[in-house]
């Protein structure tokens, strides 16, 4: 994982444009979700299982972070404001299995994404109900989505309400329907196609190296 903050030549990954929209990008309908009802569940390879209410999620601790938002559609966004409560502060209020490898993060609408738990675990990622100084707008996430800035904006699941750890990967929505698991905007991996060439790439270079036998 690297989740350093990119700057200089190399700020805006390698196939996007910048831009100061932002567009509404959306699969199905708009989930209105009233933060009163709101909650957030941990769950998966935990000791015990714990649901925030709106309430309780406000009375955590507050982090903000400014970061650049990277859409695999190729639109970059800079200098985002987003505020909210760090991954890292939600999971220290439960005791997470030491098999625990990965996660994956659900939302009102039913949609799911997967993440490797150092990535859903890094110091800038947080669930944000904030930006730009505003609440997050309904269409962009509201009332709380995550954001994992050093990641394609997809993995920066809207309308989120849980997180269930797992002892492997799963895929999510969009990683069942074509979109890499990983999704490194450094690397362009948007694609699910691209992991079978770098698997093929990967045993080719074995064969040569004389790692795995022949065909």
């Amino acid at each position: 994982m690297n989740d350093a903050p990119h700057t200089g030549p190399d700020r805006v990954p390698p196939g996007q444009y910048t831009t100061d929209k932002w567009p509404i990008l959306t699969y199905g309908g708009t989930p209105r979700v009233d933060p009163e009802t709101w909650t957030f569940r941990i769950s998966g390879l935990v000791a015990a299982e714990r649901v925030f209410s709106w309430q309780e999620f406000q009375a955590l601790p507050r982090v903000r972070i400014t970061a650049d938002f990277h859409c695999v559609t190729r639109f970059s966004t800079l200098d985002n404001a987003w505020e909210g409560v760090a991954t890292l502060e939600l999971l220290r209020h439960v005791q997470v299995g030491p098999e625990a490898s990965h996660v994956l993060v659900h939302c009102y609408g039913g949609y799911t994404t997967n993440l490797p738990l150092e990535d859903f675990l890094s110091a800038r990622a947080l669930l944000a109900d904030r930006h730009n100084g505003k609440p997050l707008p309904i269409d962009h996430g509201g009332p709380v989505r995550l954001v994992v800035p050093h990641l394609y904006a997809w993995k920066s699941a809207k309308w989120v309400n849980g997180v269930e750890l797992l002892s492997e990967d799963r895929r999510g929505f969009w990683e069942e329907n074509g979109y890499h698991t990983y999704g490194d905007p450094w690397q362009e991996e948007r694609f699910s196609s691209q992991e079978t060439r770098e698997a093929y790439q990967v045993r080719r270079r074995a064969k040569e190296l004389g790692l795995v036998p022949k065909d």
